[in-house]
């Protein structure tokens, strides 16, 4: 349940911080919760990873298919990005604090999400959210960790599909964000987080269950945009668990097919 992933201070940041690591077994929670759990533990079962950092998806996205229309038909159909099926601007963030806020939580969502476990999508969030300089390495990184053995062990086909009949969600929510040691070129940004993370279905064996953690990133200032050169995540701050009805896992498959996650925050 604590796999041991590849450590790098450069990548996965320096000493004094909760390490995110790509983990080479499988993991039953969110990535990089403490220096022994993996970024990938936690999409993989809460979920996920860090990802399912990713770090996830989509991040930030939802599950791993499917879209979503009401009983008229009238509605478009819910893409991970949207709830009106629009895609909405995915990148270029301010050249300031508030905009290396939003690059942020907008790059904890995409690291934490379904997303980051398929092999055809995730060369691509690597490319957009990384520095140039750190990509090679990452998707190295992450191919290991996100291997046919790992998708097998918490329930996903090598594409990263779940089975028919069943629906992978890793979907992060940005709860609020703060920087600091911000200058025109770099800049450390905190994204507090809650999600949902599990496999929706009835012979679901990992329900989807929510979860609060605090995500670092570290950015630089790169071709117009913030990049990220450096990530780290830890558990909380937590609130306690509120008194609510635990909703049915066909009811949690229909709200992440209809309701589309936000990928473009502030």
């Amino acid at each position: 349940m604590s796999p041991e992933g590849p450590q790098d201070d450069e990548l996965y940041g320096g000493s004094g911080q909760t390490r995110t690591r790509l983990p080479e077994g499988s993991g039953a929670r969110r990535p990089g919760r403490s220096p022994s759990r993996s970024l990938v533990t936690v999409v993989g079962v809460v979920v996920l990873l860090i990802a399912a950092i990713a770090f996830a998806n989509r991040g930030g996205d939802g599950s791993s298919g499917g879209s979503g229309s009401d009983s008229a038909g009238t509605k478009p159909a819910a893409a991970p990005t949207a709830p009106s099926g629009t895609k909405p601007v995915s990148s270029g963030f301010g050249h300031d604090e508030q905009g290396a806020q939003s690059a942020a939580a907008n790059y904890a969502v995409r690291l934490v999400s379904a997303d980051i476990l398929r092999p055809d999508e995730r060369p691509g969030i690597v490319k957009r959210l990384f520095v140039a300089d750190k990509v090679s390495a990452l998707e190295t990184r992450f191919d290991q960790a996100y291997s046919k053995d790992f998708l097998d062990k918490v329930g996903l086909d090598e594409n990263g599909d779940a089975p028919r009949g069943q629906t992978y969600v890793s979907r992060t929510v940005p709860v609020g964000t703060k920087t600091s040691g911000y200058s025109d070129s770099t800049v450390t940004a905190e994204v507090w987080c809650t999600g949902a993370f599990g496999m929706a279905g009835e012979a679901s064996t990992n329900p989807v269950t929510n979860d609060w953690f605090t995500m670092t990133l570290k950015l630089r200032w790169v071709d117009g945009d913030w990049k990220v050169d450096s990530f780290s995540q830890k558990d909380g701050p937590s609130p306690v668990n509120g008194d609510n009805k635990v909703s049915t896992a066909d009811e949690i498959a229909k709200a992440v097919k209809e309701f589309g996650g936000f990928t473009y925050a502030r």
